[in-house]
């Protein structure tokens, strides 16, 4: 158990916060002066008589839900801030988490979780703390931002005493007591500030909000929404926004838009659409209270758009409805603003929010449209600070904006485009899970997913750094350093680190193996003429089996390691299924000669057209004291189909024939090829090289979207001109005539993937000649059998996992001849782990060392990391994506980033064995278990249950599972209490940061760290 519920900090602690943490790392809750936005010119945007430096800021969410998340926004850019929503019934049980914004952003919190009264406190110390932060930090005397209160769901729960009093008091908050509170602190407290003096604090208004914006319960009746409005506009006094659901679009558009832009899987509820306000009902109401409006002399308008409800079908978050926002909801939401203001030509103010973001901020707002809100991009990583580059891009066009009515064809054209927006297509790849699968530390987290999550762990942002500095030689030897094949790699890697690249979550990962490529290809040269050709240093002789890349990698790195290698290959070549089967039109066979010369360098020597059955015997025989084997998977998979096999070929056979050569090849005028994957796509692609194809057929039992093939293997075959036949399974191939089983997708399984249904008695036939099986190759059994290697009764092969050595001793098998047809990379992995573990019983060392001394400017990298942070920049030119690079093996502090709350914090601590520079606190008592930090922290944990957590009382503390500590007596004499490997203790310093008891060093360090340097972060309730 632990809580969720937030404790709000009392005022004058918020304000020794800021000033404190300001003055000790240049950051104020967590967004550093480097991310401050500075007003470039002195142009300004009005709204309902108030004015604005910038027309963006959060919208009604978890972003301003505390006084600190207000602060973070401001400082980062924000200026309308539109308060987060109360209602009547403000002692809700919200299950947790309650988001989930892997991408498009779901939800099940609809309120503040504050009671209303607190809400509004918080609401009036943001008020207080920007008024101060403009002055101090700015220079500005006269208010730049607004804000806008929004109250929800009906009329009656509006008009309660409540939230009566609630919206009141935002109107005139000068007889409040929180009001009164702030103003007298900051009078009491003049000589904390450069520049605020009393009169400044005396002339803080106390007119909070002059409007309001109405958000609606889905379902809400016509009457009842325009009913409120004319109650917020008459009796109020309120300028007003209502927000208008997506639903408005009706079921059939929003089903087919979401099936064309590849958000098949979301699950709607066609009552969600009917039961819903109605499109010309809808009209009709906003046509009656502009009118109204009008009459009792206030604006009005509406907010685009609210949230879409759809049902939870995966277990996504507790609960069977959630809410959708993001960028899904774009094109649904700038379709219903130019559908309604086309009602209107164009003379309806809008509020926008539903997908904007640094891509397509600028275009909204050039339509007239204004102000805009954001919240599901300030939940991923960078968060807060992305609002930055957004207020930076809508700077310079500030001033232009003709008031009066929107610009219909820039709006027109907005919404047409938005359908093939490719920041709101969802991809192929954008369903990949970027986590891995580490369990979080306590301590020193930081790590680049993109290097975990190669098979080989190379050093990705050190290359990319060195690449992006021109140091392409000290680049190429990082690389090398733990990958024999620069040239492959870089060329047709299946790249799982780009997978796991942080940058996913702003706009595409970085273009890793490109980036290989140009280390491979501009430091090549100087890194080969300085290597001389090494020796063995040892007697131990190995015979790698297999000059595939498992067996060249392990090759590589005994002979590195000092032993004599031997590489041994049944072709006339080295480089395996690279060499042989891959087409040259995907890597050219220079570039693999390269690879290979490296690996000879290294003292490796080859024998070719060896007899494939060989013997393990024979080799030991001859002195080899070790055997590798790495043979690859030399069966094809049969197609169990019915008719001419004669004219079925597997796919692989026919890619070695091809690169033989192609013009000896028949294979008619259609050819299909059935499978998904990699080696799917390159058959593709090679027979449309054969003379006489005149099409090529990819036939697959599921969708495209399931096809194991990478998405630019995808893309190169449709670019080719390759056909995909979907949800087909072959049958029978007979007179020229390719029979196929119609399919359809039926439930999900385990593993997310809807299982191909047959359609009784529905087939589709294709004119075919030839067809291409690419449905995987098989591992030889029988060769390792007639070597001794034990098979079990399922095929499972018996090594030991953590060296790859078999039952037979001394010899070790990985590769596709352990697993099955596999990646260039994982087999390098096989190959690596077998060559350590011969070394190490040789007593020989492992070499993965950089062959220079690579060093880097430190203050220079950490200001470039820091500059960074929060600006979307998708790839234009290859050649600079280290600028994209985010170093998460640097600086990391995700958690901290997407925490709405501030509840992560990066703290330096200088400790003994400590490795980051920054290790993160847990505020317990700013936490309301959202689970986002969950969502993008790169380990499978989730930070707000595993990091070290500052407890602000005994009972939270004890409420809760999480190693931790509170201070007694707010620290006064220097003891606490500490939870730690499950156990208890009460523990106390001396002057010097020793303890009375003994503690884990790391963790006494940690909190000696904030019991002396961070009073404010523990001394915040008293």
């Amino acid at each position: 158990m632990m809580s969720d519920k937030m404790i709000p900090i009392p005022f004058p602690k918020l304000v020794n916060w800021m000033l404190e943490e300001y003055k000790r790392s240049h950051t104020i809750f967590g967004v550093s002066d480097v991310k401050f936005f500075q007003k470039k010119n002195d142009n300004q945007i009005g709204l309902f008589g108030e004015t604005m430096d910038t027309p963006v800021g959060p919208a009604a969410g978890p972003h301003t839900q505390l006084a600190q998340n207000i602060i973070a926004s401001y400082l980062s850019g924000s200026r309308f801030f539109e308060l987060k929503s109360v209602q009547i019934m403000d002692e809700l049980e919200i299950p947790k988490p309650c988001i989930l914004a892997e991408d498009e952003c779901y939800n099940t919190e609809w309120s503040t979780e504050l009671p209303i009264m607190g809400a509004f406190d918080e609401y009036v110390k943001a008020w207080f703390a920007l008024h101060i932060l403009q002055k101090e930090l700015f220079g500005q005397n006269d208010r730049r931002f607004m804000f806008n209160m929004s109250v929800g769901y009906d009329l009656k729960g509006i008009q309660s005493p409540k939230v009566d009093e609630f919206i009141e008091g935002l109107k005139d908050a000068s007889n409040t007591e929180v009001f009164k509170k702030c103003k007298a602190s900051l009078l009491e407290s003049l000589n904390q500030f450069k520049s605020v003096d009393q009169a400044f604090v005396e002339g803080i208004s106390p007119t909070i909000c002059t409007s309001i914006t109405l958000s609606t319960m889905h379902g809400c009746p016509p009457a009842e929404i325009e009913a409120i409005i004319k109650y917020l506009i008459s009796e109020k006094k309120l300028h007003t926004f209502v927000k208008m659901n997506p639903t408005l679009l009706g079921y059939e558009y929003v089903r087919n838009t979401f099936d064309k832009m590849g958000y098949k899987y979301i699950q709607l509820k066609e009552e969600s659409f009917t039961h819903d306000l109605q499109f010309n009902d809808g009209v009709e109401m906003l046509k009656r209270l502009k009118v109204f409006a009008k009459e009792n002399q206030k604006d009005f308008g509406v907010k685009m758009s609210n949230t879409l409800p759809v049902k939870i079908g995966r277990s996504e978050l507790p609960g069977e409805e959630m809410y959708m926002s993001g960028r899904a909801l774009y094109p649904l939401t700038i379709n219903l603003a130019y559908k309604l203001a086309s009602e209107f030509d164009g003379d309806l103010n809008i509020s926008y929010s539903g997908g904007a973001d640094a891509f397509n901020i600028d275009r909204i707002f050039e339509t007239g449209i204004q102000p805009i809100t954001v919240a599901t991009t300030l939940l991923k990583p960078g968060a807060y600070l992305r609002f930055k580059q957004m207020a930076d891009i809508l700077d310079p066009l500030m001033g232009k904006k003709a008031s009066g009515k929107l610009d219909m064809e820039k709006l027109k054209a907005l919404a047409e485009s938005a359908f093939a927006d490719a920041n709101h297509i969802k991809e192929k790849g954008d369903l990949i899970n970027r986590k891995t699968e580490l369990k979080l530390p306590v301590l020193d987290c930081f790590i680049a997913p993109c290097t975990v999550g190669c098979p080989i762990e190379q050093d990705v942002p050190e290359y990319l750094r060195l690449v992006g500095e021109g140091r392409y030689e000290e680049a190429f030897d990082v690389i090398v350093s733990k990958n024999p094949f620069p040239f492959i790699t870089g060329t047709i890697c299946t790249h799982n680190c780009m997978t796991k690249c942080t940058r996913l979550d702003y706009d595409e990962s970085v273009h890793i193996r490109g980036q290989k490529l140009v280390a491979a290809e501009k430091g090549y040269d100087a890194y080969m003429q300085k290597l001389p050709t090494l020796k063995p240093e040892s007697s131990a002789k190995v015979a790698v089996i297999g000059a595939g890349p498992s067996g060249l990698a392990a090759a590589y790195f005994l002979a590195k390691g000092g032993l004599e290698v031997t590489v041994f290959d049944k072709r006339a070549k080295a480089g395996g299924t690279v060499e042989y089967v891959i087409p040259d039109f995907r890597i050219s066979r220079e570039a693999i000669d390269k690879d290979i010369k490296l690996i000879e360098r290294m003292g490796v020597k080859f024998e070719f057209g060896i007899d494939p059955n060989f013997s393990v015997a024979d080799y030991k025989a001859k002195g080899f004291q070790y055997v590798y084997l790495a043979i690859g998977a030399g069966k094809t998979n049969n197609l169990d189909i019915e008719g001419d096999q004669d004219r079925v070929m597997g796919a692989i056979p026919f890619l070695e024939a091809f690169n033989a050569d192609k013009d000896a090849l028949k294979l008619g005028k259609n050819v299909a090829v059935v499978g998904g994957g990699n080696s799917a796509m390159d058959a593709a692609r090679a027979a449309l090289r054969v003379k006489g194809v005149e099409n090529v057929y990819i036939v697959y039992r599921r969708t495209k979207d399931y096809m194991p093939a990478d998405h630019e293997e995808l893309i190169y075959a449709e670019e080719d001109g390759v056909i995909f036949k979907e949800l087909l399974a072959p049958v029978s191939l007979s007179g020229g005539i390719f029979k196929c089983q119609k399919m359809e997708l039926g439930q999900a399984d385990t593993s997310g993937r809807r299982k191909p249904v047959a359609i009784a008695g529905s087939y589709e036939e294709l004119p075919v000649d030839t067809v291409l099986s690419a449905i995987g190759e098989l591992i030889d059994y029988d060769l390792l059998k007639q070597n001794g290697i034990a098979i079990g009764e399922k095929g499972q092969i018996s090594v030991n996992e953590d060296t790859l050595e078999t039952n037979v001793e001394n010899v070790y098998l990985g590769g596709d001849a352990l697993v099955g047809p596999w990646t260039v990379v994982g087999a390098a992995k096989h190959g690596t782990v077998a060559a350590k573990a011969i070394l190490e019983k040789e007593q020989r060392v492992f070499k993965q060392e950089y062959v220079n001394q690579i060093s880097f400017d430190n203050e220079k990298q950490l200001l470039e990391i820091a500059e960074k942070k929060g600006v979307m920049k998708p790839v234009a030119d290859h050649k600079l994506e280290s600028e994209r690079c985010l170093e998460c093996n640097k600086v990391c502090n995700i958690c901290a980033e997407v925490c709405p709350n501030r509840a992560n914090l990066m703290i330096p601590v200088n400790g003994k064995g400590l490795t980051n520079m920054n290790q993160i606190l847990h505020v317990d008592g700013m936490c309301n278990v959202c689970g986002n930090c969950g969502t993008f922290c790169p380990y499978s944990s989730e930070p707000y249950k595993v990091k070290l957590t500052l407890f602000w009382t005994e009972k939270d503390f004890m409420d809760s599972p999480n190693v931790g500590f509170y201070f007694l007596d707010d620290g006064s004499n220097g003891e606490f209490m500490l939870r730690f490997d499950e156990q208890i203790a009460k523990v106390k310093f001396d002057q010097s940061g020793n303890t009375d008891v003994k503690i884990d060093e790391k963790i006494a360090a940690f909190i000696w760290t904030i019991y002396k340097d961070y009073e404010h972060l523990y001394k915040v309730l008293n």
